[in-house]
């Protein structure tokens, strides 16, 4: 049975129709990606799926109990409070619940510690306070979501005491990551849940949602991701909504064919309504009578006519050139940068040549965009060098979009208010130039706080390429840009005469781009490898001196432990205080069967995972329904083994 269901839904803002008559359904386990370009209603859809936005028409069908968890493309602005109450505020009054239990534990551990006075009055109150709120965790039998919590903290690098409130917008978005995550829902709605995650995070995530079993729709612009997790894809084009099996490489080349065969259809649609019109204009009058229907026919194919909507346009991209640099663009000698006592980049010596073409890969915060802005002069290091070449011309796509005037239109953002721009040697209206980015006049003109994140990279492109260059710096420039877009800006860069510093999480477009790459490894050091990513990670592993890019995204992966503190708390809400426990024979003959038992419930999830992967899953629906709850049975009983070894492993390490 489907899990939801719509029927005939259409939405429409003012004259802009969205979504025009579409159905579809969502199966249980199924990976559904939701795909098409900016601005056709992708984060409108999944919102009428959430029950957030009400269509106009048609209905929308949920089964009886069935746990929705939505997770928006902008962060909320009602986040407030610690990390760990807004996680655990996915599950409702339980994580409520959980919340005070975890702050009341960790409290009166504090206060063990440091008081001096063992009468102190609040002691008591505090511990009372635990013993019900355990007495109501055991009613709710809602131990294992502890687990839950600790776990999705660990694997997302969050500290669970740090506020909220005073967070970057990209980390305040992986809180709201965890908290979908945590709800364990039927139904998982994912709006761009890679934005702002570095590599290791993404790779976490993409195994994470694999084992889930849940069903997925979600929207992202992360190639790597969107082929690895989808095995269905529902495309919006022109408010129309199809369903292509398969993952995103196979709805390509699918793709590709129906657009040759519409294009035909419709080339021989107008040839014929170009014949009829030209037949009406010859004097029907004398033939009135016998030609009523043909007549008939003629309006209905002007109605079709009218009613068509065109394929949405491609964004056309072009920069302009400046003259070659000298041979060498940079040359950085033992660069350094501190900061509040913190050394942000050690000892980093490079020399780029012109038309290198260098990736920068590290996590969020590592000193990415530091290291470019002292390589092209924006700041200065506390000690060593950097020679600039000659010649040199720099476009800079800043990844903050600090360069948009939010005070002008789109237009004079991009032409500085000047009716006409230089492209390629040549004049050109900036209407004109603008439509090349998918700018329609009167959203050229409109002030850039009503374009969305997509409007806002493409513009960022458009100004970028009409500064004449010979060096490109592009940070994070995936952020918000569709698929199609992307590939458009690959094939762009493949084709630059000058050199390229790409600084980006998007695996797929570093692999395309980069030649060489500067390389995170920790302490503010940075080393030069051939290549992009992949390569780095094949050469790490035959090595015993390069470290993992993802050092703590990678530990999480394979090991997450709850924090102490809770995880003492549970503990000790669980087995009577008589002193230190110890591993009875046979607890320890458990702890040494529970690794293989953990692998081989692994191999058998994966197994299934592979078979619900297939394009004809769903077509024998009970034993697909079979499959998926024996996959939910074994998610279960590997959760609770998970649990175990890290309950016997804690007793051990007492």
């Amino acid at each position: 049975m489907s899990l939801i269901r719509l029927q005939n839904v259409s939405l429409a803002f003012g004259a802009s129709q969205v979504l025009d008559h579409l159905s579809l359904t969502i199966e249980p386990g199924a990976r559904n990606a939701l795909v098409g370009r900016n601005g056709e209603g992708k984060s409108t859809l999944l919102k009428v799926i959430a029950g957030i936005q009400q269509p106009d028409s048609g209905e929308v069908i949920r089964q009886s109990g069935a746990n929705v968890t939505y997770l928006e493309q902008s962060v909320p602005i009602d986040f407030s409070g610690t990390i760990y109450e807004t996680v655990a505020e996915g599950l409702g009054q339980t994580g409520a619940l959980l919340s005070e239990f975890y702050h009341q534990s960790n409290q009166l551990g504090s206060e063990g510690q440091s008081r001096d006075n063992p009468n102190d009055a609040d002691q008591p109150a505090s511990a009372d306070r635990l013993a019900e709120l355990q007495e109501q965790i055991d009613t709710l039998d809602a131990w294992p979501y502890i687990q839950t919590i600790d776990q999705t903290l660990s694997r997302m690098q969050l500290e669970p005491d740090t506020q909220v409130q005073s967070l970057s917008g990209g980390m305040k978005r992986r809180v709201g990551l965890a908290r979908a995550l945590v709800a364990k829902p039927d139904v998982l709605l994912l709006d761009e849940p890679t934005n702002h995650l570095d590599i290791g995070a993404v790779d976490w995530l993409e195994n994470y949602l694999l084992t889930l079993g849940c069903a997925l729709v979600f929207v992202t612009h992360d190639r790597s991701f969107l082929n690895a997790i989808a095995n269905t894809i529902f495309e919006i084009d022109r408010g129309q909504l199809t369903h292509w099996p398969g993952n995103y490489t196979k709805y390509r080349q699918n793709k590709h064919k129906a657009l040759e065969v519409e294009a035909e259809q419709n080339a021989l649609f107008d040839k014929k309504l170009a014949q009829e019109e030209a037949w009406i204009r010859q004097g029907i009058k004398a033939r009135r009578t016998r030609n009523e229907g043909r007549v008939r026919a003629l309006k209905k194919l002007r109605a079709e006519h009218a009613a068509r909507r065109s394929v949405v346009g491609t964004v056309q991209m072009s920069a302009n050139q400046a003259e070659a640099s000298g041979k060498i663009v940079f040359e950085a000698r033992d660069l350094c940068l501190s900061h509040t006592g913190t050394r942000i980049i050690d000892g980093f010596s490079t020399i780029v040549m012109r038309d290198d073409r260098i990736g920068i890969i590290g996590p969020n915060g590592c000193g990415k965009s530091t290291l470019v802005r002292l390589l092209v002069g924006e700041l200065t290091p506390s000690s060593g060098e950097v020679i600039q070449g000659t010649q040199l011309h720099v476009a800079y796509y800043d990844q903050l979009r600090a360069t948009l005037d939010d005070s002008q239109s789109a237009a004079d953002n991009v032409s500085g208010g000047k009716d006409t721009v230089t492209i390629g040697g040549n004049q050109r209206h900036i209407m004109s130039y603008m439509q090349d980015f998918l700018f329609a006049p009167t959203r050229a003109r409109a002030p850039i706080a009503a374009l969305s994140g997509g409007e806002r990279g493409r513009l960022m492109l458009a100004k970028l390429f009409l500064k004449p260059s010979n060096l490109i710096v592009l940070d994070e420039p995936s952020n918000d840009l569709d698929v199609e877009t992307l590939e458009l800006l690959e094939a762009l860069l493949a084709d630059y005469k000058g050199t390229i510093i790409l600084i980006s999480h998007d695996r797929q477009l570093i692999e395309n781009v980069v030649t060489r790459s500067l390389v995170y490894q920790g302490a503010g050091k940075f080393i030069d490898v051939a290549g992009g990513y992949q390569d780095f990670e094949r050469e790490r592993a035959g090595s015993n001196q390069l470290k993992p890019v993802f050092e703590q995204s990678q530990r999480a992966l394979k090991s997450p432990k709850p924090s102490d503190k809770t995880q003492t708390a549970v503990n000790d809400a669980r087995a009577p205080a008589t002193g230190p426990k110890k591993l009875s024979y046979k607890e320890r003959l458990e702890l040494e069967k529970l690794p293989d038992n953990i692998s081989e419930l692994e191999a058998t999830l994966a197994q299934i995972h592979t078979e619900m992967n297939a394009a004809d899953f769903y077509k024998d629906k009970e034993k697909a329904t079979e499959k998926i709850a024996k996959a939910d049975q074994l998610q279960k009983a590997l959760d609770a083994a998970y649990a175990r070894w890290d309950e016997l492993e804690s007793i051990q390490s007492a």
